[in-house]
């Protein structure tokens, strides 16, 4: 234990949440896992994508403020460390520029520890209410990056200030003008499945700029039953109607679910993960069934499934697929005795 965890955390500047996937197994075999909270735990490989998104640099001020046991923070001090050789600067990185606010005092206690054993990141970690906190004292921070996964499934009509885009907006107002803010989110967020929703997402554009969205592998928290995505913004500079967005279909993202594992990385999962940033840093051009870049409105689903048409002219072999699918369904609603379904199609078809 000692050799395998602890040395690998605190020489090694590893960027894996130990303590997290500690809780979140330990957990898993409790009562409940956190869920009824809100409470679900971000993988490794999406809080390394995000670093990778916000094109994170030494001089970053990163600040998460649903930050559960730190594993965005976590993911960002190591990525930061290890772009600079100078030991002056990896203090600062550690002790002045990361930011973390947690709700719950267990999960507080989590992040607070895996920061020590990092080396004395903990001096800005904050166990507050995020939703209670005033956005513009924040902001004085100067925080440049924001990185988040809200709590899920506690927004309701009767209180709007729970849903998961409106912690996104009340991260965007608490950032610097011009910081990148990513977040981790249901599809159903950018979708404005209710009236309330939609009012925020036309507030957020009003002050800050949608710069994409990234539909994920529904997998991605295996065992949770969330479809998520990954929204990125640039937060303080209104949205211009000829700003063009990118919409990214990931979910065939090289993870897969295994037997009595769970989501396990492929020997694909690295070179598709290249592939997504290439496409998101505008280095290759990409099918429009993987990306379509396009201006945007409030009221759209922002995803990738709204804006994608699909262009391709099905060949004779997709018709005769889809047709023997269509006959295998019907054949087995048949043998179940569930003809009646058909009775019209069926009449029609002797009518002939």
């Amino acid at each position: 234990m000692n050799k395998s965890i602890f040395q690998n955390i605190k020489y090694h500047n590893s960027a894996e949440d130990y303590l997290g996937r500690f809780y979140g197994e330990f957990m898993s075999y409790s009562g409940g896992d956190g869920q009824t909270l809100g409470i679900v735990l971000t993988p490794k490989h999406i809080t390394e994508l995000f670093c990778d998104l916000a094109q994170l640099k030494p001089t970053d001020k990163v600040i998460d403020p649903c930050c559960g046991t730190a594993g965005f923070l976590i993911a960002a001090m190591h990525k930061m460390v290890k772009m600079t050789d100078n030991d002056s600067q990896r203090r600062s990185i550690k002790r002045d520029q990361l930011f973390g606010i947690e709700q719950q005092p267990y999960m507080f206690t989590i992040a607070t520890t895996n920061m020590i054993l990092r080396g004395d990141g903990k001096s800005n970690l904050h166990n507050l209410d995020f939703l209670k906190q005033n956005p513009n004292q924040i902001q004085l921070k100067g925080c440049t990056v924001g990185m988040m996964n809200p709590p899920y499934s506690q927004g309701t009509k009767q209180d709007p200030s729970q849903y998961e885009i409106s912690f996104t907006e009340h991260l965007l107002n608490s950032l610097a003008e011009g910081a990148r803010a990513i977040v981790i989110i249901p599809q159903s967020s950018v979708t404005g499945k209710s009236k309330e929703e939609q009012n925020i997402k036309n507030n957020i554009l009003k002050k800050h700029t949608l710069e994409g969205v990234i539909t994920l592998n529904k997998n991605t928290f295996y065992g949770v039953g969330t479809n998520p995505c990954i929204a990125v913004f640039t937060a303080g500079i209104p949205h211009a109607k000829n700003h063009l967005c990118k919409f990214i279909n990931f979910e065939d993202d090289g993870y897969v679910v295994s037997k009595h594992i769970g989501l396990e990385e492929t020997a694909s999962a690295k070179d598709k993960r290249q592939h997504l940033l290439d496409v998101w840093f505008g280095r290759i051009e990409a099918e429009t069934k993987f990306c379509v870049t396009t201006t945007i409105e409030a009221e759209d689903e922002w995803l990738h499934a709204f804006y994608y048409f699909n262009d391709e002219i099905p060949s004779e072999k997709d018709f005769e697929n889809t047709m023997a699918d269509y006959l295998t369904f019907e054949f087995n609603m048949i043998t179940h005795g569930r003809g009646y379904l058909f009775e019209n199609t069926i009449n029609g078809r002797e009518n002939e």
